[in-house]
């Protein structure tokens, strides 16, 4: 990207959501706009995990405000993320449908890991660089993350079902504050995050961060009352306790530093800090500047290079850890970015490549089910791609690669897909014709073939004469391939040329 170029992050959190804005200058993108609305979607959940007509629509209002400062920015200026709410919310697509469309850029909704990530590298980029050994923690509306880091690398990552909006709704459903109640849920809270102690050992780490949320709203609370600026000690959590028992309910709360669309949950993320310190052996937390808007937007940067895209490190990962048949794997791919660049020519260079890299992702990992079974590979492999943890991939760009390694071989109808998606139909057919013409496991010959998109629901491959003679067997496999396309709204024809 150049100098210059503007960039915008939208965070939607359980509590809140937030939009950053800025531009690039060499390397670093400054801020120039930051809005900040609380939503609280997460208070919208109800017992069967479904997000309240109110709670989207107070959702969608907030984006339709966003969406107006967005007007001007590119698709590739912009990063929408979302947490714990919606990943847990069973109606997200009825929510996302609309908010997509009113925001104008599309959501991406992250695993608890990915959002984990995100987090530390948006505090590492507002940090002074050091070789010191971090952990970061970020406590939410519905979940907490923890990771620790080093420099730019987060080297372990873990994201807990606890929260400021859960606890607060669960321990503090009337607002009433009571020892009895700030116990209950400091255990509760612990009982969760016990497991975090194995990995976030005290002797793992140098220095604690906080990161926004919950952390910063007790920064400023204690700044206020005479504490040292940008930090939380264990001692001035024990006074902010005192202070919100005596206040005895969430609304004769009077701190100053205390924000009002803080007090409603105050009581919550107060609780989930001290057991935090508490499990973790925590004397003295710094706030850090950066949070999970910021690293989505530094991941804007890293995505423009494959060298630099966090998910290419991912699929590398995957393909070692899963022992892939590499040299087939290469293979498979160079293919198929072959054949999907046939029928792509009226694509920009630089949207060409962010199709063909994913296309090449899926190729990679088309064989990653064989580590269970053979027998229906490509079905164990979408399994694992819907449900593993990926570095840099969000939920449904997980889902698609998934759908692609599904439908890379056998019938077509067993796809859930939008068959009005031609970028995905095209990936489709490029995948699926690179295994078939790969089924030798040798370089297939190429030379002379021709792959044309054709609207509408047309699809054309032609070779050059005697090919099919020369490769019977791919010949054949072809003839099945055309088909399984006559069972779909597009039609694939095959022919030789004279």
């Amino acid at each position: 990207m150049q100098n210059g170029t503007r960039l915008a992050a939208v965070d939607l959190g359980s509590n809140s959501f937030r939009l950053e804005i800025g531009y690039l200058d060499h390397g670093q993108i400054q801020r120039t706009e930051y809005l900040k609305e609380t939503v609280r979607q997460g208070n919208g959940l109800d017992e069967n995990r479904n997000l309240s007509q109110q709670a989207m629509q107070r959702g969608w209002d907030c984006l339709a405000r966003f969406g107006e400062r967005l007007a001007g920015f590119r698709k590739h200026q912009v990063r929408a993320v979302a947490t714990q709410t919606l990943r847990e919310a069973r109606n997200r697509e009825e929510f996302l449908a609309r908010a997509n469309e009113i925001l104008g850029f599309p959501i991406d909704v992250i695993s608890g890991h990915e959002e984990a990530r995100l987090i530390y590298q948006g505090v590492a980029h507002l940090l002074p660089q050091s070789n010191e050994h971090r952990l970061v923690v970020d406590i939410g509306g519905r979940s907490t993350e923890l990771i620790l880091g080093r420099a730019y690398e987060a080297r372990s990552m873990e994201s807990f079902r606890v929260g400021s909006v859960a606890w607060s709704m669960r321990y503090f459903p009337d607002g009433l504050f009571t020892a009895q109640a700030f116990e209950t849920a400091e255990v509760a809270a612990k009982a969760v995050l016990d497991e975090a102690l194995n990995t976030f050992r005290p002797d793992a780490w140098e220095v604690a961060y906080g990161s926004s949320g919950t952390v910063g709203a007790v920064s400023d609370i204690l700044m206020e009352a005479g504490w040292p600026e940008g930090r939380v000690t264990r001692d001035g959590l024990d006074w902010l306790l005192e202070r919100l028992l005596k206040a005895q309910s969430a609304d004769k709360v009077r701190l100053e530093g205390m924000k009002e669309d803080r007090r409603a949950v105050i009581g919550g993320g107060v609780s989930v800090l001290r057991a935090v310190f508490d499990l973790l052996s925590i004397k003295e937390m710094q706030v850090a500047q950066g949070a999970l808007r910021h690293g989505a937007l530094y991941d804007l940067l890293d995505r423009e290079q494959e060298q630099t895209d966090q998910r290419h490190a991912s699929v590398n990962r995957l393909t070692s850890k899963f022992n892939i048949d590499q040299p087939q794997a290469q293979r498979v791919s160079k293919a198929a970015r072959h054949l999907f660049r046939l029928m792509a020519s009226e694509f920009p260079a630089s949207v060409l490549d962010r199709h063909q890299r994913k296309l090449s992702w899926a190729a990679q990992l088309h064989e990653i089910g064989s580590v269970i079974s053979h027998s229906d590979y490509h079905k164990h492999g979408a399994y694992i791609l819907d449900n593993t943890d990926a570095a840099g991939f969000t939920m449904p760009e997980l889902h698609r690669l998934s759908l692609l390694v599904l439908g890379h071989r056998g019938k077509l109808r067993k796809l859930d897909m939008d068959f009005e998606d031609d970028v995905f139909v095209r990936q489709l057919l490029a995948l699926r014709l690179s295994v078939l013409l790969c089924h030798a496991r040798r370089d297939p010959d190429l030379q002379g073939l021709m792959l044309q998109f054709n609207r509408p629901h047309r699809l054309a491959l032609n070779c050059r004469p005697g090919w099919s003679e020369a490769y019977p067997q791919s010949a054949h496999l072809l003839h099945e391939e055309l088909l399984a396309w006559q069972k779909t709204p597009w039609t694939l024809t095959f022919s030789e040329r004279n």
